[in-house]
């Protein structure tokens, strides 16, 4: 069966998933119209700004963008004319964990994916082929092609495939530039093949065929979780052994430079911190567990939730070494918060380490000043209330202040908390933060980003995750 020659995209949803990853497709295939549609209009509006002020903070981002936008590259609230337009169809919605009903807390809530497959049932007159952009439990794909194919027009076929994306926020360009894989599951029947090899093309223009994989739709999906859930555990391991390494003496990042010499492990995600955040490797994990659960399987269920419990450790862990050494109370004590994004290079606050951080500071009745580089106003305020959310915001608000500055939230704190590895914090001006602050003076890292050495000759009582208070 011949595959269908993909001249027209719509990608449903403009989010940190479908924006970057079909922005990247416009550009390196000028001859496919893509059209990126959404119906909350003050995104799309943002996408469309005339001095290119995206929603999303993404390094080249963009670039692409300039070079792509009006040639044939589009943003659009009118989903109904892009559907209806589209030989290929991305659904790149958001899979919230569930926070309510059965599933609670676990579970992926796949509303927006069945009301954007309902759409598309709705107003497709054609074939399209459909593909699983979001992060989704396995055989969802199963569940969409039960909603098309009870719901499509006479002489409609819709063919489903699963594509999940393996985006790092930070360096979502080049990973889509240069993919380790891209990974394509398909139904193993000729016409499901077919399709298969449809979206193989699309990206054969610029990623070699040794790259482009293709499997069967079930082992696609659950792929997806397996990835970021092995890469979550790793984190977790080099934390939990950080823990070992504070009470022992010994140096984290010593001991995971040793290990990541053995070409069995390898050197990458063995970085101690405060704890892993962001949109996918919580929710994917406990969404892992959800489905162990589902399918009678306990104990591994346990094994993948025992991977989230040591990240909430972490950072409780962080927050109580901090009021710990500052002579065992906090209260009153205002305390400079830097970076508020779960990572650097992203504006992305998502389960960031910084929203535990300031809760736990908060509790304690400690005066907090943050800044991130990235990070809006509104966006930090709205994460705060959420949660607190029986702590009106006018309260929280007596004890967080927003400063536009690193140098600004220092003055006159008793500590610096580093929550994030943003670049600047590496190079600002220690001294002059010394100076201003409160002493004696503490800095508390926590991602390995600062010279502990340095800092002490300053004048610093510096405190590092993954190793043990008594070295000064």
């Amino acid at each position: 069966m011949a595959p269908v020659k993909v001249t027209k995209i719509c990608c449903i949803g403009a989010g940190y998933v479908g924006g970057p990853t079909c922005a990247v497709i416009a550009l390196k295939c000028p001859h496919i119209t893509v059209t990126i549609v959404d119906l909350n209009k003050a995104r799309v509006d943002a996408w469309n700004s005339p001095d290119f002020a995206l929603p999303i903070y993404e390094p080249g981002l963009e670039e692409v963008v300039r070079q792509a936008r009006g040639r044939n590259l589009f943003f659009s609230t009118d989903v109904d004319k892009a559907i209806e337009e589209a030989d290929l169809i991305f659904v790149s919605v958001n899979t919230p964990t569930k926070k309510s009903g059965v599933g609670a807390g676990f579970a992926a809530d796949l509303n927006y994916v069945e009301l954007a497959t309902r759409r598309i049932a709705t107003v497709a007159t054609s074939s399209k082929i459909v593909v699983e952009k979001s992060t989704v439990p396995c055989r969802t794909a199963e569940s969409m092609r039960t909603i098309l194919e009870a719901n499509s027009k006479p002489n409609c076929r819709f063919d489903i495939l699963s594509n999940p994306e393996f985006l790092a926020e930070g360096t979502a360009i080049s990973d889509l530039f240069s993919p380790d894989r891209v990974l394509i599951g398909s139904l193993q029947t000729p016409e499901g093949i077919s399709a298969c090899r449809s979206l193989s093309d699309v990206y054969a223009n610029w990623v070699p065929a040794e790259r482009i994989l293709n499997v069967g739709l079930w082992s696609s999906e659950l792929s997806k979780l397996a990835a970021n859930a092995m890469l979550a555990q790793r984190i977790s391991s080099i934390n939990a052994l950080s823990a070992i390494c504070e009470a022992t003496g010994a140096n984290i990042d010593e001991v995971a430079h040793a290990i990541g010499y053995d070409s069995r492990i390898g050197p990458k995600f063995l970085k101690a911190s405060v704890g892993f955040g962001g949109s996918c490797f919580q929710k994917d994990i406990l969404n892992l567990v959800y489905l162990s659960e589902s399918l009678h399987l306990p104990e591994v269920a346990a094994y993948w939730r025992q991977v989230v419990e040591m990240n909430e450790y972490q950072k409780r862990r962080f927050s109580k070494r901090v009021v710990d050494t500052l002579f065992n109370t906090i209260t009153g004590k205002r305390i400079a918060v830097l970076g508020f994004a779960f990572k650097a290079d992203t504006g992305d606050t998502r389960e960031s380490a910084a929203i535990t951080l300031i809760k736990d500071f908060q509790s304690e009745k400690a005066l907090v000043n943050v800044y991130d580089p990235q990070v809006s106003e509104e966006q930090i305020w709205l994460d705060l209330q959420e949660a607190s959310p029986l702590t009106p915001l006018d309260s929280i608000k007596k004890q967080v202040t927003i400063s536009k500055s690193a140098l600004e939230a220092c003055k006159n704190a008793e500590a610096v908390v580093i929550a994030t590895e943003w670049k600047e914090f590496k190079e600002i001006d220690w001294e002059a933060v010394y100076a201003g602050m409160n002493k004696p003076a503490f800095v508390f890292d926590g991602r390995l980003l600062v010279d502990a050495e340095k800092l002490r000759s300053i004048g610093f009582k510096v405190t590092t995750i993954g190793r043990p208070s008594s070295v000064l």
